[in-house]
């Protein structure tokens, strides 16, 4: 593969794009090392899906993809070919329930090329002259689902993290790539807001209408857009009903929540444990001590209720 030399080859603007006025918001979320819940996927859904769209620009997946690890969707008919889905990485120009004009990158985190990825994505921040960032990832974490969802807030809104982050922790952990943008947009002086969501370890693989909600939630808190979630807010109460109803049939798992519900509300109440995730004696619960039959049932849960078939 050859060296891309300047990050404005990573893109190609739209033929047709539409002119984008100064000062938007720049609103982010890309998939790939973490989505717990489907969080990103559900609100990039909720955007692409319900919402006014004009494309802006893509990013060329021949440089930033590996085309063996994350590879495209056929749609195969009886004999043929019918359709090819292959990864995108695109900036949209969309405008929210009421009407406000907003930037939204979403698709594939890229495998390679980051350096000069973040400095595409902050070159188009600043050549589009956007007001401010916003970025999302949902990360799972040992949190009871009868709780609200928490955020750990980060980046150069001190009023964002005083008001949203529940948990503030001094660690080392993996990056996501918009790590490095919300980084390199902070060195350079620019409002960037990055909003890390706790979902329940035990619901990561499933698609969990809640973390969704709780994401466009945070964006909205970030930047006064306004989204359209009454879908994704049924879709939680069906699916709450539905793990409740698997919960209070198993005397293992209603422990597991308890355990879970008394280590989340000592540490809201102040009490002195260093972090919501453990308890007095520093211990986790694990995903294994969830009992089989909720798994199963969780990870092959549609939208819809019904058991995956594929």
């Amino acid at each position: 593969m050859g060296t891309v030399n300047h990050p404005e080859e990573l893109y190609t603007f739209a033929e047709d794009a539409p002119t984008v006025p100064a000062g938007l918001h720049l609103v982010a979320g890309l998939t790939g090392f973490a989505d717990a819940g489907s969080a990103v996927a559900q609100v990039t859904t909720a955007v692409l899906e319900g919402l006014e769209t004009e494309l802006v620009a893509e990013f060329d997946p021949d440089v930033l993809l590996d085309w063996r690890a994350r590879r495209p969707v056929i749609t195969f008919e009886h004999d043929h070919i019918a359709a090819v889905e292959p990864p995108r990485l695109r900036l949209h120009l969309v405008h929210d329930e009421i009407g406000q004009p907003f930037l939204f990158l979403s698709g594939y985190e890229p495998d390679f090329q980051w350096n000069r990825f973040v400095r595409a994505v902050t070159d188009l921040a600043d050549e589009l002259q956007v007001v401010d960032t916003t970025w999302v990832q949902a990360i799972p974490m040992p949190v009871p689902h009868t709780r609200p969802i928490s955020l750990t807030v980060s980046g150069t809104r001190a009023d964002l993290v005083e008001q949203m982050s529940v948990w503030k922790p001094e660690t080392q952990a993996p990056a996501n790539v918009l790590h490095l943008v919300e980084h390199r947009l902070s060195e350079l002086g620019a409002q960037v807001t990055g909003l890390v969501l706790l979902v329940p370890h035990y619901l990561s693989d499933t698609e969990f209408p809640d973390a969704a909600v709780a994401a466009l939630s945070g964006i909205s808190a970030a930047t006064g857009l306004i989204f359209p979630s009454d879908e994704l807010r049924e879709e939680g109460r069906e699916f709450r009903t539905r793990v409740d109803e698997q919960v209070s049939g198993n005397e293992e798992l209603q422990r597991l929540v308890s355990v879970l519900e008394e280590r989340h509300d000592t540490y809201m109440e102040g009490n002195p444990i260093a972090s919501p995730l453990t308890g007095v004696d520093g211990q986790v619960p694990t995903a294994d001590s969830i009992a089989a039959e909720l798994e199963r049932f969780l990870a092959g849960r549609r939208p819809d209720g019904d058991a995956a078939s594929d």
